[in-house]
Formats: C-alpha cells, structure tokens, sequence
C-alpha cells in the first residue's frame, strides 16, 4: 500500500488501514480514489459502494467545497476545532457513545465515580431514559478542541435536533448494527443533508448477536440516495463501534481497543469551522440556559469576529430591530463543564452572559458595523391541546400555582427555549391551546409543569389540519412497528382499523421479529400505543416521525370501550368497589376521595356509566356470625402518558404535583349518560 498524502495535520497509522482485495490504492487528492486497472470494471454501484467502506479513513465532503472570497472577506477553516452533533434515532446509543468519549479522553479522574448516561442530567430525562434537550461539551484530541453536542433521538423533539445543526460542521449518524436506519434516523439526516453537512455514519451495537453491519451499510447508502445526497456526501467514512465497549474499528471484524478510529474520522472528515477572522463580530444563539445568579445564558458558535467579556455589542433580530448590550462573562466548554474565558475566536462553541432578554434565533452583533445572520427555522407543530385552570372541587389541595395568570406566564416563558412549540389564547381567558410536534413533546411539558407545583386541566390530543384549494388535509406520519411473528396478525388488523397503508414489511436478525412499515394518519397513532401493547402482549415496538400533510382519511374509531363516572362526591369503600368492578376495570382502590364526574374505571361496553363508589354496607342490628370476604381487584395504574392516550373528546386529565386524575368535561354535554 502506497503511503497516503495527509489531509490535515492528523495522520492516521498504517496498521489501521484494511486492505482490499483487487484492488490497490494510488496516492490520491480531495474528492478523488483511484482504482489500479486490476479492479474488475463491472463492479455494479452497490459492491462499489460495499468495497468503500472499508477504506481507509478520509472525507470528500469537507475538501470538496474549498472556501472563496466572498463580498472581499476571506473565508478561512480553523484547523484546530471541530462542531459535531451525534444524532440517531432513540435508543440506538448516542449518549452511551459520548459516555465512552469522555472517559476515554481523560475527562473524569482515574477513581472518580460517573453514573451512566453522563449528559442526560435531567431528573425525567433519567427516570424514562431518554435525551429529551440537547447538551454541549467538549474532549481534546491530539491538540484538536471537539465540541460534542448530544441530541434527543425522538421525533416530538426534532426541533432541537434543528436548532443544533446551525451551529456544527458535520454529524455522527448513528445507526443500530441490527434495526438499521429508522424513522429519525432519516429525519435528522434529511435536515443535515439540507445544511451540507459532513457525515460519519457509526454502526454501532456491532457487538449484539444479530448484528448485521453489511445490510446496516446498504441501507444507510439508499437513505442517502433517497435523500438526494449529492456524490461526495454519498462518499461517507463507516465507522463500527461498541458503545458500551469503548470500541470502534474500520471493519466489524476488527475492532481496536479504543475509539480512536472515531476520533481520527472526526478530526479527518469533519471540516474545520469556516470563520470570518477579521470581519465584524456575529454570533446566533441557537439555545438559552438559565441560572439563578448569572440570569439568562445565550449559547451559540462565533461566526466572524471575535467576542470579548465586558464589550458592547448589538443584539439584531432583524435589520430594523436591534437593541445594545453588553457581554459581563464569557464561557467556553472544556471537558464536562463551562469554564470563564476571556475571549473567543470564531468558529467556536462559546456561552455568553449579561442580555437578560437574549432569545434564541436572535444575533449578538458588533456594535457599530454589525448585521444580523438568517434566523433558526423549524417545522410545524402537527398536534395540539388545550391548556385550561382546574376546575374540579379538588382545586388548590396540591398546586402552587393554580390561577389563569400563572398558568399564562408559564406557556408563554417555555416558547423562550422551546421553537417547536406554540401556545395561543383559547376560546376563553382561562384557556391555552399549545401546539407541538408530538403528544410526547407537549407531554414532557405538562409533566415539568407539574413538578414545578402548577395545578391545571388538559384536554385530548387534536391534529392541526390544513385547508388548501378547499381541500381538506390532514398530517401523515410513518409508523414503523417491530413485532414477533406470532403478534403480527392482531398488530396488521389494529393500524388497519385506523386507516394505516402497509408499504414493507420485512424480517429483522434471528429473533422471528417482523419489521412492519406504514403509513398512518396522525389522528390514527392518538391512543394507539397503549392497544399496541396489549394486542402483541407488551412485545411490540412502535416508532413514528411526521412524514407529509395528505387528504382526509375519513373517520377514525379510537376506544371502543366508555367511562364508569362517579355521580357523587365522597370517599370510595371496599363495599361499593367489589360491585363496581363486575362492570369494568377500576382506576381507583378503596379510601380514595373522588367527586362528581370523575373517571373512576373502564366500562366494560361501549358508552358511560354512571355509579356511586362512594355507598357504604347499610348497617343493621342483626347479629352475624361471620364477616362477609370482599376480594378486590388490583386498580389500574395509569401514568400521565396514559391518560392523555385515554382520554375522549368530552374528557379532561386533572394535573396536580401529587395526583393525575381524569374526569368528564362539564362543558360539553353532547354525550349522555346511561
């Protein structure tokens, strides 16, 4: 093997380097790999593509766009930083994978204890194990500065994933070595595709029984293709690591015993930032923190110019609105935490202090001569609900915060950080209806609400639909399900029953596990996890990600089953449940105070019922020989998630910090009662 001419400054040792059979490599330039005359010619483009992978680590994409002059500013690239966002779908490893980064770059003392999942330091994001906000931090390697930013793998949270992209170079798409890509998968690439961003796709995982790394590869290549990718972004580094192990390699095979070939692509095959040295100072702020001490945090990436603590700068929202400021401390992030700096160059990931009412998409400016750079743009929201006071008998037993005002002040604050959401005054001046990507997106909402001691109503999820040409449009997404074999008929009848079009279906490793693809109406997916669940007894995976806006599907039937409602205020006893519960599932176990109108269980047929849970045994002056044994049920124990899947039309969920009760709508009196 000829020895390879270095791109950057990094080299790469020649041990690392597989060879392929067939072929031999030439020295060769950006953008350009030569083939000797020995390789065969008819190679077809899917074993071309096969044979890449497994050479030697380099990039097309971040030499093949050499910067120019541009309005008489030299464009240049820092050589000695890099912006990389990991992004995947859920529980494919991102932050598993950054865990094994940190370590491995000596971020943490030899005998210092560190919990799993380092970077989801959030309370809720640790109890449902999932990366609910984006979070920055940085490793060094060889000289090199890295800023890492971990997203969340859901596609309620995508807006974050969109905010993040303006401020790196390049992404780690990272991608299960058994499921390969899925629904986020093709979402966050879509949009890293759209900013010409450099793309290193890990197969990670590789080390699971049923890891199959070829088919993973292919796949990865159609989505490219699918996506319109142009040649040099379908030219990508694959890299095949062990998240958990700490390992990584340029082939499934043959692992090394660090990360150090992911780390050696990062530095080779994401460019550097491209800055603006001596031009006037920009900065976007694509995220905002908050400290008690310190007041509003702005976080965003230098563009041009070089920001300093303690200058006057111009806060720019647009050309006609811009507003002055000065910087009071300046943060860079090294390692796990923010440390103070006196000034930051262009190009990197910096944290500024001192605008109380920075927000995001905004500009910090030069003071004289500066101009605001393009604001941050998501999509949006596909589903909405309303937001309303509490209003039953139990108002202000648990909350703090329970009054109109509170609840306003709190929605409108949450679209400070969070662009993927829109709150709007409702029919009356106690109701908000908030609009998001996802129920979980508007879920993750209210449970933090909760725990901040708001006390409120919610009502059902409702889709946003669209009018156009007097067309009537609804929002599609695409549900992939994964399901054993045996679950798959009950699983095939259910997303059929609400209006779901099969378009794949196919096997997935050893396990007989079916991976089935549709494509479903939004209002199909509102309460079909839960019914999921049950038809596949707990086995199924369901995933979904927005996909279009398509014709009206018609009506949609999602509970077959009503209501048992209590008809009186009171505490429930032992006597009225064990006859209560002949007429469906209860929510509710004895000594339990309920009032009039709350949802107390399923009823077993379809419509509601009305019962009394509060009647207790008539006391009588006859002896008896024997105490009457009252078997009861286990209550049902619905989460907050569950409830909101559960709820109709004329149903309401009462949020309180200590209880989630649900109850009938006093408002809407269209459906009676038996």
């Amino acid at each position: 093997m000829e020895k390879m001419t270095p791109l950057t400054t990094h080299t790469i040792p020649n041990s690392l380097f597989p060879t392929l059979p067939n072929a031999s490599f030439q020295p060769f330039f950006p953008n350009q790999l030569r083939f000797s005359s020995s390789a065969p010619a008819s190679l077809t483009a899917a074993k071309r593509f096969s044979s890449w992978t497994c050479r030697p680590i380099r990039c097309s994409v971040s030499e093949a766009t050499e910067p120019k002059a541009e309005s008489k500013r030299q464009l240049l690239r820092r050589g000695d930083v890099r912006n990389i966002a990991i992004v995947a779908h859920v529980d494919h490893g991102k932050t598993t994978l950054v865990d094994a980064m940190l370590k491995q770059t000596k971020v943490f003392r030899d005998n210092q204890f560190v919990q799993e999942r380092i970077m989801d330091s959030n309370d809720l994001e640790r109890e449902r194990g999932i990366t609910i906000l984006s979070k920055n931090t940085s490793v060094t390697y060889k000289d090199t500065k890295i800023n890492i930013i971990d997203t969340p793998g859901h596609s309620d949270f995508g807006g974050e994933v969109e905010r993040i992209l303006n401020m790196v170079e390049g992404i780690l798409l990272v991608v299960d070595s058994v499921e390969g890509p899925m629904p986020q998968t093709r979402f966050v690439l879509k949009k890293a595709l759209e900013f010409g961003h450099s793309v290193v796709v890990v197969v990670n995982k590789i080390d699971r029984p049923s890891a199959r790394p070829d088919f993973v590869v292919n796949s990865t290549f159609e989505l490219f293709i699918e996506l319109n990718a142009t040649d040099e972004q379908c030219d990508f580094q694959v890299i095949y690591a062990s998240g958990i192990k700490g390992q990584a390699g340029l082939s499934p095979e043959n692992l090394a015993e660090d990360l150090g070939p992911l780390f050696e692509s990062i530095i080779r095959c994401i460019p550097g930032p491209r800055i603006v040295k001596d031009g006037a100072l920009q900065m976007l702020v694509t995220n905002i923190e908050y400290d008690e001490h310190k007041g509003r945090i702005a976080i965003g990436r230098v563009q041009a110019g070089t920001l300093e603590k303690g200058l006057d700068v111009r806060v720019c929202t647009s050309e006609d609105s811009c507003r002055f400021g000065r910087i009071s401390e300046l943060y860079v992030y090294d390692k796990f935490i923010r440390v103070p700096a006196d000034s930051v160059e262009a190009g990197d990931i910096c944290a500024v202090c001192g605008i109380t009412d920075i927000q995001i998409g905004e500009t910090i400016a030069d003071k004289v001569s500066g101009k605001p750079l393009p604001s941050i743009k998501v999509e949006e929201p596909t589903v909405k609900m309303s937001f309303s006071i509490n209003t039953s008998p139990f108002v202000g037993r648990e909350g703090k915060y329970v009054t109109s005002r509170n609840l306003r002040d709190r929605l409108y604050r949450e679209l400070e950080r969070n662009l993927a959401m829109k709150v709007e005054d409702g029919e009356t001046a106690d109701t908000f209806v908030v609009s998001g990507r996802g129920t979980l997106h508007i879920t993750i909402l209210i449970e933090n609400m909760r725990r901040e001691g708001y006390e409120f109503m919610v009502g059902p999820p409702k889709v946003i639909n669209k009018r156009v040409k007097e067309q009537l449009l609804e929002p599609y997404e695409i549900a992939t399900v994964e399901v054993p074999e045996e679950h798959m008929g009950a699983v095939v009848e259910l997303l059929g029953k609400r209006r779901g079009q099969m378009f794949d279906m196919q096997g997935v490793g050893s396990e007989g596990t079916t991976l089935l693809k549709y494509k479903i109406p939004t209002r199909g997916l509102l309460g079909l996890r839960n019914s999921i669940l049950t038809a596949s007894r707990g086995t199924a995976i369901l995933n979904t990600v927005f996909d279009s806006y398509g014709p009206w599907a018609g009506d949609i039937s999602t509970r077959d089953q009503g209501s048992l409602v209590a008809f009186e205020d009171g505490t429930s006893t032992s006597y009225a449940i064990s006859s209560s519960q002949e007429r469906g599932q209860m929510f509710i176990g004895p000594g339990v105070d309920v009032y009039k109108g709350q949802i107390v269980g399923i009823h077993q047929r379809p419509g509601d019922l009305s019962l009394n849970v509060c009647k207790k045994k008539a006391a009588t002056n006859i002896r008896s020989n024997k105490e009457q044994t009252v078997i009861l049920d286990t209550p049902l124990d619905y989460s907050l998630d569950d409830c909101i899947e559960y709820i109709q039309e004329d149903e309401l969920v009462e949020v309180t910090p200590a209880s989630i009760r649900m109850c009938k709508n006093p408002k809407i009196t269209n459906k009676k009662t038996r």
